[in-house]
């Protein structure tokens, strides 16, 4: 039986493709973006999340854990000890006030898929289906694919958000089952890519190349970040490169009648923030603030000079 690490599944989600839609998070990704939204799934395996503000201080967790990573000071304060944690669980179990949870679950294929049917009335009214996210859904490959499978063979659309980073056999692997691919564009500088992201986008151009040779339709979807990509100049030679990528599909085929290539610009936002602090880590866009409505508009702009169709939020 196939299982999986699933760290959130969302009902009733509108963006994350067409339509009305339910989003199944996974855990594990190649890359670090310092602004990453959900960093909770980043990590590929199980992490401990601490939300100090909802102890009750009943200390039922100290006696849970067996690796005493869960204890006391002298002065009586509960304290935790991040670096002793397995992630085993036990103190969540006991955790009546929630203070303690776990980043994910392991699931199986036909758990998460029976969580996906529950919607299919929306799905059909709306035009949505089950998009699978996180994270990096291609890093679990096989996992994703029974998963895509599964919800086509009950006539659910399937699509996938990455950020291509992985080797094209992998993601070509998923292709077969899914209806709809969106993938990340984050910046065409790759020096300034390696800066911001911890990798040089040299792979995911690639892949975006091979991908748009094939009969796909591709959302490519830029995170609009301050002091990363936020100028007109740099949103530009993304929208110039989805422009190549139009044209070089329309070039493929002579009769004109190709899936639909498009650019979606997302804002970054600071509501990660809390989730950071449950996860110890240290969270780097605190003080970046969100774009501005005319920000996004002038970017909109930008890219539309280009002469791609741009959808912003």
């Amino acid at each position: 039986m196939i299982t999986g690490l699933v760290s959130n599944i969302q009902r009733f989600s509108v963006h994350d493709g067409p339509g009305i839609r339910t989003t199944v998070f996974l855990k594990g990704c190649t890359l670090r973006c310092f602004w990453c939204h959900n960093p909770e799934t980043i990590g590929r395996n199980l992490e401990l999340q601490l939300h100090p503000d909802r102890c009750i201080a009943c200390e039922a967790c100290i006696e849970a854990c067996p690796e005493g990573a869960q204890t006391r000071t002298a002065d009586g304060e509960p304290v935790y000890y991040r670096e002793k944690c397995v992630a085993c669980g036990a103190c969540v179990e006991v955790c009546y006030a929630g203070a303690r949870e776990l980043t994910g679950r392991e699931m199986t294929v036909e758990s998460v898929v029976s969580e996906v049917l529950q919607d299919r009335p929306f799905y059909d009214n709306s035009g949505g289906g089950v998009t699978l996210s996180g994270g990096e859904p291609v890093y679990q490959p096989e996992f994703s694919y029974q998963i895509l499978s599964r919800c086509r063979e009950e006539g659910v659309s399937t699509a996938i958000e990455t950020a291509g980073n992985i080797p094209w056999e992998t993601l070509a692997g998923l292709l077969p089952v899914t209806d709809l691919v969106m993938m990340d564009l984050k910046h065409m500088d790759p020096e300034k890519h390696m800066q911001a992201i911890g990798a040089t986008n040299r792979l995911l151009l690639a892949n975006a190349r091979r991908l748009v040779a094939t009969d796909k339709p591709i959302i490519f979807r830029t995170p609009v970040v301050p002091t990363v990509n936020d100028t007109p100049e740099e949103i530009g030679a993304i929208a110039a490169f989805v422009r190549e990528m139009q044209e070089h599909r329309a070039g493929a085929n002579g009769s004109g009648h190709t899936a639909p290539i498009s650019l979606e610009l997302l804002p970054f936002h600071r509501m990660a923030g809390d989730k950071y602090n449950s996860m110890g880590l240290l969270y780097r866009a605190q003080e970046l603030s969100p774009p501005t409505k005319e920000t996004m508009a002038a970017l909109t702009e930008a890219a539309e000079l280009c002469g791609v169709a741009v959808r912003s939020r």
